[in-house]
């Protein structure tokens, strides 16, 4: 029952905004190149489908394909940081400058390094826009282990490898899902987002910025909502692989939520 109103409630709140967007559209007259109605979007949806399916592809293969590079380097690098302290030391505020380096700025230097044509330099800017959530996460996973298990390990004169093995990487598992889960959706942003600066016009973002300068604003908005499809089908895919990698983790929501 409780599962069932959790699901309603945010589908029944999304029914009345696009009723109330698409009263306001209509009762204030406002022209669809300002602002589309919602059945002005459907209609553009429909009438489009095969282009923006199309560039949905090429837009979701370069999210899937950045984000499962950098979710790998980030688990790879976050397991040589937690042996190596002066490694820690150093890729930390590294990774958090290039956190904060925004996509505007990145975009341009690697189509320079790429070239235009190719798909290299938006899969490097979402590889770098995902690894960090995963590295920081799954970090902070391996080196937060509870006293009690590095003791009771120690005792039984375990080795590192041993160690890592049996407590450090199960203990690390739900933080590094959890940046995943954060990187996937910030895969999809950055992937749209770098295709407003240069590259092959194949993207939804590149066919937003286009349709913008065509005033082809129902159109634009219907990209955008297929960006924002994909979003949340990554998002349930990491929900997904939590479920498939921690059963009893969904086990234990369920029976909480009893």
């Amino acid at each position: 029952m409780i599962r069932l109103q959790r699901l309603v409630a945010p589908i029944a709140w999304g029914v009345l905004f696009l009723a109330a967007w698409e009263t306001f559209v209509r009762v204030r007259d406002i022209k669809p190149f300002l602002l589309p109605a919602p059945s002005a979007i459907w209609k553009s949806l429909r009438k489009n489908h095969s282009l923006i399916t199309n560039a949905a592809k090429a837009t979701g293969s370069n999210a899937v394909i950045g984000l499962l590079i950098g979710a790998f380097v980030g688990v790879l690098v976050a397991l040589v940081a937690q042996r190596f302290s002066i490694v820690r030391a150093v890729v930390t505020p590294i990774s958090a400058a290039f956190n904060t380096m925004p996509i505007v700025a990145l975009g341009p230097v690697f189509y320079n390094l790429f070239g235009p044509t190719s798909d290299g330099a938006r899969r490097v800017v979402v590889a770098l826009v995902t690894f960090f959530p995963v590295f920081v996460n799954t970090l902070k996973g391996l080196t937060q282990v509870e006293p009690i298990h590095e003791e009771l390990m120690r005792s039984y004169a375990s080795g590192e490898s041993a160690f890592l093995r049996l407590v450090r990487l199960p203990n690390a598992l739900p933080f590094a899902i959890t940046g995943l889960r954060v990187a996937a959706s910030l895969s999809v942003i950055a992937a749209v987002v770098v295709e407003y600066f240069g590259g092959l016009q194949n993207g939804l973002g590149s066919r937003v910025a286009n349709a913008v300068k065509l005033s082809q604003t129902p159109k634009a908005w219907a990209y955008i909502v297929s960006a924002i499809v994909m979003g949340l089908l990554f998002y349930v895919a990491g929900l997904a692989l939590e479920r498939l990698a921690m059963p009893w983790e969904a086990r234990r929501r369920s029976g909480d939520n009893a």
